[in-house]
């Protein structure tokens, strides 16, 4: 099946393209890889009459490491991430997640802000934007609206996005080098969506007490999340494999998980403990 007619235009400057989006409100898809948006079109779940290409305006496309923390253009592709020496050791957590997203093919293609802005909660970006404590930067004809990552996402492909704003990037706060962090994710094959994921990470003091706990869920539910319950217990605590086991047991126990062709909900209850456990596995023997 091949989608509908449309117009096209690649705008230059991102000025041009908010223009184009507040005088044709509603009848615009914005396009940046196209790996979300081609398949949609496609099988015609979305009908647009213009489609606005972002990849003529190149500072969508910068990435920035200052002492303040780290900035992606929306345009910034996975692949960009992969080989960008400095984001190792800047953002490690955002980085070992990426080896995950898809095939090398895709990665070549995709962007991080069309990842952002399709919302699927399987997806690792708009995991990682919530675990991470992500800023996201949205342009609009009124200018700059900087909005939490979560609450950014809304539902399941449902953002706070006005029809008239861009994303144009998100911001991840400074990363020190001594931090602790851990990723999980369990798919059938390797690059399809995981049925569930875990992105962990935390400080230690010298005596061993960790702080500042995130623990962040992927394929979840309806849009990505944090397990703040089990961050609240864990912090303070001197983690070990059976606390960790424990409270993430007693947390998950009283979240609902939706079951589906993939999986029931015990058993993405049960694999989404096991990605926790691993993740923190992680986090406690990486140095």
């Amino acid at each position: 099946m091949k989608s509908t007619d449309f117009n096209y235009i690649s705008p230059t400057t991102l000025e041009e393209a908010i223009q184009i989006l507040d005088q044709h409100e509603g009848e615009v898809k914005i396009i940046s890889g196209g790996q979300s948006l081609m398949p949609i079109l496609n099988y015609r779940l979305a009908s647009p009459q213009l489609l606005v290409d972002l990849q003529a305006i190149p500072s969508l496309s910068h990435v920035s490491i200052t002492p303040s923390g780290t900035t992606l253009g929306a345009r910034v592709r996975w692949v960009d991430i992969e080989l960008h020496q400095g984001l190792r050791d800047a953002q490690p957590l955002l980085c070992a997640a990426i080896d995950h997203v898809a095939h090398y093919q895709i990665r070549n293609r995709g962007t991080v802000g069309g990842s952002l802005a399709h919302a699927d909660p399987a997806a690792e970006m708009p995991g990682l934007a919530v675990a991470l404590e992500g800023v996201l930067h949205l342009q609009g004809p009124q200018g700059l609206r900087r909005v939490k990552a979560v609450d950014f996402f809304l539902g399941q492909l449902s953002t706070s996005i006005a029809a008239n704003e861009i994303l144009v990037a998100i911001e991840l706060p400074f990363w020190p080098h001594d931090r602790r962090w851990g990723f999980t994710e369990f798919s059938r094959r390797k690059g399809d969506f995981a049925l569930a994921g875990a992105a962990v990470w935390f400080d230690l003091s010298a005596a061993g007490v960790a702080s500042n706990v995130h623990l962040g869920l992927i394929g979840t539910g309806e849009k990505p999340m944090r397990l703040v319950s089990a961050e609240a217990k864990l912090n303070g605590q001197i983690l070990s494999e059976t606390l960790i086991q424990d409270v993430t047991l007693e947390c998950l126990g009283a979240m609902s998980f939706q079951g589906d062709i993939h999986a029931s909900e015990k058993y993405r209850r049960a694999l989404m403990l096991e990605m926790i456990s691993k993740s923190f596995a992680q986090a406690l023997h990486h140095i």
